[in-house]
Parts: C-alpha cells; structure tokens; sequence
C-alpha cells in the first residue's frame, strides 16, 4: 500500500525487512490479525516462499529443522490469539535447543489492546519465559529496526527464538521507510571476551592429565567449530563422548569418537565419566539427562568448562577452568598451548567397555535372533541403505534413543532431534523443514507411533511442497518409553499407553504419498532400500516388538555409574 509521498504500511515493512536480511523461506498460518502483512507476501512471492502448514506447531517445528541444517535463522508467521499460542511449545523447543528462529504474530488493534478483544492474548507475557526477547510493536515506524534487531538477537551469541508482536494498525499504518541491519545492542554482548590466560590453565591440566575425557555438546555445532575440535583431539589424542545435540558433530567412526553420554547413552562413557581424571565440557550445558545425580557426578576430575553463555558456568556443575567465548576462536588458542599426546590405554578403556556392551546388549538389538523386529535393525537399515550421509531427524521416546545410538553420520548438522523439551510430534514438521534447508540431502524422519500422531496433518504440508521426506514409522502400539518406564518402576501397570492406532498407510495414501508396511524381517531390507531410492515423499511403517526396552538406562537419580545393561 503506497500513497503519492511514497510512504509504504507497516505490512509492507515487515515483507521487505525479511528481504533484506535474506530470508526466502517462511513457514506460518494466516488469521485476521496478520492479513495485511499476508497481503503484501502475496506481493513478493518471486522472493519469498510462504509454507502453508497444517498447524502452527508445525510451523515451529519446520523452522527449527530448517534451521538447524542450514544454519541460518528459521523464520514463522501467525495471527493473534490461538495463532500465537499455538507457537509456543515450539519457541520453547527452539529456545532450551539454541535455536535461531523469528517468530511474528499478528495482534488486535491497539486501542482494543487489554479489552478482551476476538483472539486477543498477551501473546508477549506468554512468551517471555521461552524467548531469547520479545517484543509489541503498536507503530509502523517501529517495524524496521524492530525487525532488524530480532534477527541480530536471534542468531548472535548463544542462538535462540525471538517473538515480534505486531498490531493490526501499524500494520495499515503508512511509514517512511528505511532498513539499517542490527549490530550491536546496548547492554547486550553475545560473545564474552575470552581470557588467555584461563586458556593457558586449561592446557595446563590437559597436559598434566592422565585420563582426560571430553564430553562435546551442540555448541561445536553453533559455533561451526567442527573441524577445530577434530583438530584438538587428534592432537591430544583424548577419548570423546557426545551429548544428543553433540551428535553428528565429530564422525560417528571417528577413533576417538566413544559414544554417547546421558541416560540411554553407552556403557563406557557413563562408567568412566566417574574415572576420569580431568573432564573437558565443550559446548554442553550439562543437563541432567547427561549427568544423572549430581552428588556423584565426576567428583573425582578436575572440570574444564568451554561455553559462550556465563549463565551455564557453574550452574550444574562447578568448574576448576572455565573458558568463556566462541569456540571457534578459543579451541585453536587452547591447541596451540595443548601437547601431542596419545592415550592408548585409557581409550582402550572405553573399547572394552565396548565390547561388554556390544555382548550384553548391542548384538542381540542389530542382530536379533528373536521373532519380533528391533528398533536398531531398522535402523541398521537405513544406515546400509544411505551410507551414513543422510540427515535423521527423530521424534521423541524409545526411537529417539535407539537411532541415536545406531544411527551413522559422516556430516555435521545431520541429527535434528528434540533435546531439550522432549517435544512428541516434533520429527515430521522438522523434517519437512530439514529437507527444504538442505534439498540436495537425504532425509530420514524416524517417529514412534505416538508421537507421529500428534502432528500427522503435516502430511498434507509434505505433500503441497513435494518434498521428498522420508518417513519411518516404528509402531509398537505403545507410548514406548512411558510403557518401558512402567514395566521398571511401576510393576507393569501400563496405565494409558497402550495405543489402538488407525491404518497408517492408508492415512499416508490418502495424502498421495507412497507408503508400505512392513512386519517380516526378510522384506525389511527391500523395503528400506525401496524408500531411499524413491525421489518423492514414501512412508514406511514397521511394526516391531510390542515390549522391548532400550538399554544401557541410567535410572533416575542414579549415578551414571550405576547405568543399567539389563
């Protein structure tokens, strides 16, 4: 809407403020408090790609796998009321993640702002504690450097969700219009200046080690700092476990790569968290999936802390060094102080902790001898069939556990799980996501049966877009991880998990997507080849065993030394 002064409305604003910080991709669902800002996107659509999604958390979820694949900042449009609030398990996802995303909703008029107008809430006083910042925007002329400003919180530092609220009328509202990119913030500093000689204290103890172990998280990832770690480590020849976030970021056959830490993760990592001698944290906020009970936690190690957020340092666990800073920056300061070294008894350490638990619990799981299928010789499946290069995005339960125990990765960026939140339903919108963030890869959604139920109509936004996601269901008729933990700690009262599911290949057809089921461990291999060959969206339910549990299992306020084989 322009008038002779070429002055432009606010909707207009908000349109080219995307533009000129690059975005081409938004995922949303229109209402009437953000009409006029749909209006102008249907002025621009040769620059911008609107996805229609089904539900707004899809919205969310999409943009989360977007940009967590493609590093860039995932962007989300809805209107006021439910629109808004549909957002929010979403930006409470992508905010405990680190994940960048601008979120903007639509708001009543400003002068019914407070009334209990149609569709009004204080979408700004729900969002405040899931949100990196949030702000109300009430005049056209706010729009630009608002905008500008979000993106620059979103993606800067420790990334995370931002939310601008904009209403009806300065959406209308006529402006003079100028767009200056956000650099900087008053009283705000994304990445804390790094201390040399906190750097020289933590190579110091790295030297001295004996038994030094290092635990990575998605921070190597955020900081695109991958290659620095592998440097780091090859050099110091230290033994390293990843958090679920941390996955992906080093080779899963690496030589130093020693597995996953936390509740379900491997033996030896757990166990010899509570031997080492010096623990190295990089990019981790220890979370108490990771760390089980305090009291118990590495209390014998000295504890160096790499994070680019203060507020993680000492939160959970107190450290002797911590090195604040991007570590992009601070890992090849700490190399060039670090001495070569090798390790070779105390990574042996680790390979036969290995060997124990490929014994006791990995072979009978990828090679099973029983009837029933296993969750990890799908996914040994799938690993044959992409040859470690495919992008595995999981939902949250038992599956989430086992593919990224037995999943492989060659790349960075290919395992977008929901860590933090635990979201159900996140898988299938962040694969969507995933594949427009990175359409020359493969990827693989790997959901249980529950939690693809919660956002299944997102089958119809895979289907519009075309996107060539390929999605496993693994169907145990069984909220399974809810079931596993009654069958442990609840004398097998399975109260309210068990699930009586629809017929979900017809569902799958019914959005024109191929599908095929699969129960009869002789056509699995078929099958899972059948899909990834495929160049358009398939769906592949398995039916598996109906009540097998994922071991390793450190239980809840145990030490991870007391994690569980059996």
């Amino acid at each position: 809407m322009k008038n002779i002064n070429n002055k432009i409305s606010g909707a207009e604003a908000v349109i080219r403020s995307l533009i000129e910080e690059n975005v081409d991709l938004i995922y949303g669902y229109p209402g009437g408090a953000i009409m006029p800002i749909y209006d102008e996107l249907y002025k621009f659509q040769e620059k911008i790609n609107h996805v229609l999604t089904r539900h707004e958390q899809g919205a969310t979820h999409a943009a989360q796998g977007f940009s967590r694949v493609s590093g860039k900042v995932g962007v989300v449009m809805a209107t006021s009321g439910p629109g808004a609030t549909n957002l929010v398990t979403g930006i409470a996802d992508a905010q405990i993640d680190s994940t960048p995303m601008v979120c903007i909703t639509g708001q009543v008029a400003s002068h019914l702002l407070g009334s209990d107008a149609f569709q009004e809430t204080d979408i700004i006083g729900i969002s405040t504690p899931v949100t990196k910042w949030n702000c109300q925007v009430t005049k056209a002329k706010d729009i630009p450097k608002i905008l500008a400003k979000a993106f620059y919180i979103a993606k800067s530092g420790r990334p995370g969700p931002v939310l601008i609220d904009i209403t009806k009328d300065a959406q209308f509202e006529l402006m003079d219009y100028k767009y200056e990119k956000c650099h900087s913030v008053r009283s705000y500093k994304p990445v804390p200046d790094y201390s040399i000689e906190q750097i020289k204290n933590a190579s110091k103890l790295i030297n001295e080690a004996k038994k030094p172990f290092i635990v990575f998280g998605q921070g190597v990832i955020l900081g695109d700092a991958e290659n620095e770690f592998k440097d780091l480590i090859e050099k110091t020849g230290i033994p390293s476990a990843w958090t679920i976030l941390g996955l992906s970021a080093l080779p899963t056959d690496h030589y130093l790569n020693v597995g996953m830490v936390g509740m379900h993760g491997n033996y030896g990592p757990n166990v010899l968290t509570n031997e080492c001698d010096l623990l190295i944290a990089i990019g981790m906020r220890f979370d108490d999936r990771v760390t089980g009970n305090l009291e118990s936690y590495a209390k014998q190690a000295k504890i160096i802390h790499m994070e680019i957020d203060p507020a993680e340092i000492d939160k959970n666990v107190e450290s002797d060094v911590a090195v604040l800073g991007n570590i992009k920056d601070t890992i090849p300061l700490l190399s060039s102080m670090v001495n070569k070294n090798s390790h070779k008894e105390w990574l042996e350490k680790f390979n036969n902790f290995y060997d124990i638990e490929f014994k006791k619990v990995i072979n009978d799981e990828i090679n099973p001898t029983k009837e029933g299928l296993t969750m990890a010789e799908v996914i040994k499946e799938i690993n044959n069939s992409t040859k470690g290069d495919a992008i595995i995005v999981t939902d949250v339960g038992q599956h989430q556990m086992v593919t990224c125990r037995y999943a492989k990765f060659n790349k960075s960026k290919s395992n977008v799980t929901s860590g933090g939140l635990g979201t159900m339903g996140f898988a299938l919108p962040a694969a969507l996501g995933a594949k427009m963030g990175a359409p020359e890869r493969e990827v693989v959604a790997v959901i249980g049966d529950g939690g693809y139920q919660m956002t299944i109509q997102e089958l119809g936004t895979i289907f519009q877009t075309g996107s060539a996601v390929k999605i496993v269901v693994l169907n145990n008729n069984f909220l399974g991880m809810v079931r596993q933990w009654q069958e442990m700690f609840f004398d097998k009262r399975y109260a309210s998990t068990e699930l009586v599911n629809p017929d979900f290949v017809t569902i799958a057809k019914g959005y024109y997507i191929e599908a095929e089921k699969v129960s009869e461990r002789k056509k699995l291999k078929n099958a899972v080849n059948k899909m990834i060959k495929s160049k358009k969206p398939y769906f592949l339910e398995v039916t598996i065993e109906k009540e097998n549990n994922v071991f390793p299992m450190i239980p809840t306020g145990a030490s991870v030394s007391e994690i569980r084989l059996e």
